[in-house]
This record gives structure tokens, sequence and C-alpha cells, in this order.
């Protein structure tokens, strides 16, 4: 299978080939040229298929041109091995918790399937990477420990100074060996543009190899396909039909995999865009044009996006039509004070403890369901573990959060990491002495 920029400037490549780029040449993020339907004989057999079986057979199409499936189930079964529940909150609202990972956040899934097929690559071709990841929290974590002495590859994360949360930067900046982390004296999209610009940048390309690990690439873009489908089996195995999805975005790389297993078949054609007060994408699907702008900082950093990368990949998935576009996907958004008000809710209703992006994801699905009087059950992703925000989320429920015993070692260790400020130049040259 081919895959080419949404900017439709640059040659098709093959899937590994894409990974590697990370950013096409024309500054475009890459697509596949078609999506492939799965065939009804998957739809039939998901409800009782494991996590391991959707996501072979779901990868299958993209990587079967260059991987065998031998070595397509061996990236899969070693990416994911930990769990994935469902919990039930009510009849008809269901909580996926996808931070079940070594990092307790969502963004392992992409992580760790994208650096198993980098090693698969670097084997191949005895040639080093350097992978450039701009993080405005848990993607720095899930890629530093995902590609953690991954031979023939290195990594470089860029981080917002100040804008992530204790845990998040202890977990990425202590690992030292092939895992360097630049703080950036500004804000997530100063970061995201060094990145951007750092792979269209021809002297830089040439005197090394750049990718990327962020939710610009497309190995980042396709496991985030495979739990949403896994979900819909398993609550359709228990008569649960025609879900929403709810989805906290930030750079939408999250709610794009959604959109994308849609289009291989699955059966939903509803989804939530749920955002904090940056909230381009929902203004734009209630009507407004789309306009990105600086990004605010609220206590859900992960969403503190002003202007998402994924979003040409929607436009890309529907074929730039807005109608299309807004009659998938409904967008809602909330200031940090109904974020709180929304923690301490469901904890109070229902004993549960939410991550300040989990919960502006209930929040829209319990918004949705009063505005259209739906009937329909409603899945919210569970993007992080509550325990990476103690300092939000205790004073709200009154209650202490344990730390996991896999995060307390990354606790107190020594930070490595270097200050620079937003200009490229200086980026520039740390790469090029990197």
């Amino acid at each position: 299978m081919q895959f080419t920029s949404t900017n439709r400037n640059s040659p098709p490549v093959s899937f590994l080939e894409a990974m590697r780029i990370g950013l096409a040449p024309d500054g475009g993020l890459y697509m596949p040229n078609e999506i492939s339907k799965l065939p009804d004989s998957f739809w039939q057999y998901s409800d009782s298929a494991d996590f391991h079986e959707i996501a072979f057979e779901m990868a299958k199409p993209y990587l079967n041109d260059e991987l065998s499936d031998q070595e397509i189930l061996s990236v899969v079964n070693d990416a994911f091995n930990f769990p994935i529940p469902i919990h039930s909150l009510e009849e008809d609202q269901f909580i996926l918790e996808l931070f079940h990972g070594p990092t307790l956040a969502f963004k392992d899934f992409g992580a760790r399937f994208m650096a198993r097929l980098f090693s698969e690559k670097a084997q191949r071709d005895q040639r080093e990477v350097t992978i450039l990841v701009a993080t405005s929290g848990d993607t720095g974590s899930a890629v530093a420990h995902g590609f953690y002495n991954v031979p023939g590859v290195r990594v470089c994360l860029l981080y917002p100074k100040g804008k992530v949360s204790k845990l998040q930067e202890e977990q990425m900046t202590t690992l030292g060996e092939n895992i360097t982390t630049l703080e950036i004296d500004g804000v997530f999209d100063d970061c995201q543009r060094l990145v951007k610009r750092a792979f269209t940048d021809p002297d830089l390309n040439s005197a090394m190899q750049l990718s990327s690990a962020n939710s610009i690439n497309i190995a980042r873009l396709l496991p985030q396909s495979f739990y949403y489908v896994y979900a819909h089996a398993k609550l359709h195995q228990k008569g649960v039909k025609n879900p929403i999805f709810s989805v906290p975005s930030g750079n939408f790389g999250n709610l794009t995999g959604g959109l994308l297993a849609m289009k291989m078949g699955m059966d939903v054609d509803t989804f939530l865009a749920a955002t904090n007060v940056n909230d381009i994408v929902p203004n734009y699907l209630w009507g407004s044009e789309y306009k990105p702008k600086e990004s605010i900082q609220t206590i859900s950093n992960a969403m503190d996006v002003g202007d998402p990368s994924n979003f040409v990949r929607i436009k890309a998935l529907f074929n730039g039509s807005d109608s299309e576009i807004r009659s998938h996907l409904k967008g809602y958004s909330y200031d940090d004070h109904q974020t709180r008000e929304t923690i301490r809710g469901l904890y109070q209703k229902h004993g549960y403890v939410a991550c300040p992006h989990t919960a502006i994801g209930y929040r829209a699905a319990e918004e949705d369901r009063e505005k259209v009087k739906s009937v329909r059950p409603y899945v919210t992703l569970a993007t992080a573990h509550p325990v990476k925000f103690k300092d939000v989320i205790e004073p709200e429920i009154n209650s202490d959060i344990s730390i996991p015993e896999r995060l307390e070692k990354w606790l107190n260790r020594k930070k490595k990491t270097h200050t620079i400020g937003k200009e490229y130049d200086p980026f520039k040259e740390f790469l090029i002495s990197f």
C-alpha cells in the first residue's frame, strides 16, 4: 500500500518509509492512498477476538507489503502487553481505560507500536535514525520509554518549560542513554513549529536521518484505531450497540484514529471532539471558520493546542467536505472550572477518579446526551491515569491518589535536560552537534 502527503506535492511512499520520514517533504501528513475496508468475516468474528487478533487484522492491510504475518504479529504482541478495561458507570455510559501501559497514558499504544517497527527497520537499513518529538505531556514520556535503548534510534524530546506536570517531566527527563530532552522557553505550539521546520530543512536532513514519533507520524495513528474496534466489539458482545465515542482531543490524533476505524468498516457514525478552552475545532464543528490561534495553558495540558496538526488528516478522510465532517463530529469545550466540577461530580456520583482530560470527555458525553435526548450508549476514552494529575485531582475529591509502583522509581531522580529558546537556529545547531 502507498501513502501520500495531504498536501499532494510529494511522491507516494510505503508505510515504513512514511514512518521514517514522519512529515512529508511538502509539509503535509501521510495518509493511505485508500482506506482498506475490513471484510465481513472480520466483523463477524471480532466480538470474540482478543485485542491482539483485532490489531493484527487491522494492521495487515497497511504492513503486509513490507512485513511478514509473523513479524506483524510479533510487533503487535510485544507492543500491547497490558490490559484495556472497559468500565461501566451506568447502563449507557462507559469509560474505555487506555492508561494501563508502562507510562500510564494512551500514548503507549502508538509509541510502543512505532518503536518496534523502527527496531525492525533499523535492523534492515543499518542506519541510525533521530526521532524528534514535540510534547505537551504524555507523548514525551510514552515515546521516551517506548524507544528507550532501542538499537539504532536516538530520541530528542521538546517540551514547553513549566507547562507539563512534574511526573510527566520526571518520566521523560531522567532516562538518559539514547533519550535527550529539550526544555523550550515557550508553549507547545513553539515546540511543534521547531519540529516541523526541522523536517523541511534540507541542510539538516542531509546531515542526519530524521523522523518523528508525534501524532503526525502515520505509525502513531494506525494503532490508535485498534482500540476503538476492540471496545466496539466487546460492547457488541454484551448487546451494547451503536455507541458514540467521546474523545478528549488536543492534536486530534486520537480522534482521527477513531475516524480511520469507521472508514475501515466499524459500525459507528458519531464522535464527540471534547476539548478545553483551546476550542478551535469545536467552534469549527458548530459552523465557524477554522481559525488556529495561540494555545492557552490549562489543567488539561495535553490538550493545550492552538493549531491541531491532525485536523488536515480529518479533512483528508472526508475529502475536504465540511458538511461531511460535521455530520460525523460534534464539538464540546470546557474551562478549568467546569473540568474541576466534573472531576468532583464523577467521584461523588460514581466513585470514579478521572484525570482532567477524561473528565472533559465524560462531560461532553453527558452534555450531548442531554442536548439531543439520546438513548444511545456513550464511550469516553480515558487517556491518562489520575496519578499524573495528583495536584489537581486530590483537592477536588478530598482523597489521596496512590502512586503505582512502576512510576515511583522515576520520582526524584536527577533531571537530564537542556534549556533553549524558541528560535530555530539554536535548535538546529543543537541537533547538528547532537
